[in-house]
């Protein structure tokens, strides 16, 4: 409880600089929106094209645009030695990794949120007919994308190049994660219930976020002193 105390506190201090100066939410909205309008000009608005096409291309939108909340995420702490201030402080390391992944999650579900929106707007698609599905979802693939994102966001974070080394790092890993995205959310903007198989890749979200939560908070200390 004392952890989960902390990563709260510690989400809260973010989620207010981020209010305040809205860089990466600004820029992973702005990313979101652009590249579905771009691609609403190649696609057929309605059709089973776009209900499949369009579910594998907005978790794809969901996952780059994630990169560019990671990157602030513990970069944000390197001026004035934050980063360190924070290591010395009674926080524990894994209250600091999970505190991270909480505000990048909270950050994460608006830029899909006004995503969603933009694209039943550009594609007709009517998103909201089955919303525990999709909300279900959607909260076990953003955190998994953000429990991720938040431990090599922490371990490239004094790499020069770590705006191109993040995204090589985190991508192939979120493989199961985004195809059961894709998979479970083609169904949802069908309008139909799931059968086993969707079923089964819920599990295989469930899964996935359960093995990385538990290595981001067993190896804190490891990846947070690099």
């Amino acid at each position: 409880m004392r952890t989960i105390r902390q990563a709260a506190l510690l989400a809260g201090k973010d989620l207010a600089l981020e209010l305040r100066t809205k860089e990466s939410l600004n820029a992973a909205a702005a990313f979101s929106v652009v590249i579905l309008l771009l691609f609403s000009f190649v696609i057929d608005p309605g059709s089973e094209e776009a209900n499949e096409f369009g579910s594998g291309m907005l978790w794809l939108v969901f996952a780059f645009a994630g990169a560019l909340v990671f990157n602030r995420g513990f970069a944000r702490e390197l001026p004035n030695e934050c980063l360190d201030t924070l290591l010395a402080s009674p926080l524990s390391a894994a209250s600091l990794v999970l505190g991270k992944a909480a505000s990048n999650l909270a950050l994460l579900i608006v830029v899909e949120v006004i995503s969603l929106f933009v694209f039943g707007l550009f594609f007709d698609i009517r998103w909201w007919l089955r919303p525990a599905e999709l909300a279900a979802v959607s909260l076990l693939a953003t955190w998994g994308i953000s429990i991720v994102g938040s431990v090599f966001g922490a371990l490239t974070v004094n790499l020069r190049l770590r705006e191109l080394m993040l995204p090589v790092l985190i991508y192939p890993l979120l493989l199961p994660l985004l195809m059961g995205a894709i998979e479970t959310t083609i169904r949802i903007f069908a309008n139909q219930p799931f059968t086993d198989y969707e079923w089964l890749w819920m599990r295989v979200l469930v899964v996935f976020d359960v093995i990385f939560t538990s290595l981001a908070l067993a190896l804190a200390d490891t990846i947070l002193v690099n």
